[in-house]
Formats: structure tokens, C-alpha cells, sequence
């Protein structure tokens, strides 16, 4: 199956708590806005920061590219895993003209759609607090490489030289 459409809670379920925790290569991410968000694990709620330092701990490559300054309790859940600091595995890159959305996991699938990584977004919101969401996951190889080079793209800084929003960019990804 070339793509599968996804709803409100069904990208969570799939994007989030299947795909991600399966990763065996690399997840890749990228967004426009960046919060402090849970995921469910068993009983309780883990931020979703652990289990991307879980990935990092098991040799998965973690790319995290988003627009903005993540607020006061993502720094904090961010400082809480040193490892993601530390390690060569994880990468992150703030560039303001990020909009996409887009999660890619080992290469081989790709989510395209409208949450931003937040809890209302691609979080575990309940059904009358998320926001209204939808999206696409792609399996055909060419899709998924085309992702991954938009990502790459921007993530290596090659549209940094053109960029004509320096001057409001907080952190040139190049000089």
C-alpha cells in the first residue's frame, strides 16, 4: 500500500506509539511549533523526550528540525536526558521558515500531514481537548526519499544562502 490517510487520534496512534518505538535506523522530524509532549506508556504518561533518548540509547539516528524555541517545560524535559545533548546520534536544528510536518522512520515511511509536535497535535489529547488533524503515511521508496532530502534540504543548511529571513533567524543553521 503506497499511503495510508490518517485522522486526529489515528496519527498518534500510528505515528507515535507504533512507528516511532520501532524505529531500528533513524527517526527523523520536522516541525513548526515544539512542545512539551507525553506519551502514554502502559498506566502512565513518559514526555516524549524519553523515548527519543531510548532511541538514541539503541543506535537509532534522532533529527529534530522545528521553527521556534521550544517553551520553559520542553527545556526542561530536554535537560532531564543529558544523553541527547552528548551524543553524536541526536541533532537539532531551529529554522523559523520551517512549517512542514513530517515524521520519517527508518527510511522506509514517511507521515506527511498538519500536527506540529505538540500534545493537541500529534500528542495523546483526548478526542474533545486535540486539535483536528490530518495527515498521510507513505511507504513508496521515492516518496520517502523525497522527504528526506526536503528535511535534509534545510537541516544541512543549503537553504540558508538564499534565505531572505536571516535577519530574523535566531541561530543561521550556515553562515
Amino acid at each position: 500500500m503506497p499511503h495510508e490517510l490518517l485522522f486526529n487520534a489515528e496519527i498518534h496512534e500510528r505515528v507515535i506509539r507504533e512507528l516511532i518505538p520501532a524505529a531500528r535506523e533513524l527517526v527523523w522530524i520536522a516541525t513548526a511549533d515544539i512542545k512539551d509532549m507525553h506519551v502514554g506508556r502502559g498506566r502512565r504518561f513518559v514526555p516524549f523526550l524519553q523515548v527519543l533518548a531510548e532511541k538514541v540509547g539503541e543506535g537509532v539516528q534522532v533529527r529534530l528540525l522545528h521553527a521556534k524555541e521550544p517553551g520553559p517545560r520542553f527545556r526542561e524535559d530536554f535537560d532531564r536526558f543529558p544523553d541527547l545533548l552528548n551524543e553524536d546520534l541526536f541533532e537539532r536544528a531551529l529554522c523559523p521558515r520551517v512549517h512542514s510536518k513530517i515524521v520519517v522512520v527508518d527510511a522506509r515511511v514517511a507521515f506527511i500531514g498538519s500536527p506540529n509536535l505538540t500534545g493537541a497535535g500529534l500528542g495523546p489529547k483526548s478526542p474533545h481537548r486535540r486539535n483536528f488533524e490530518a495527515g498521510v503515511l507513505l511507504t513508496d521508496k521515492a516518496d520517502v526519499l523525497r522527504a528526506m532530502d526536503h528535511i535534509d534540504e534545510i537541516f544541512l543548511g543549503h537553504q540558508c544562502v538564499g534565505c531572505q529571513r536571516r535577519d530574523v533567524c535566531p541561530d543561521p543553521i550556515a553562515p
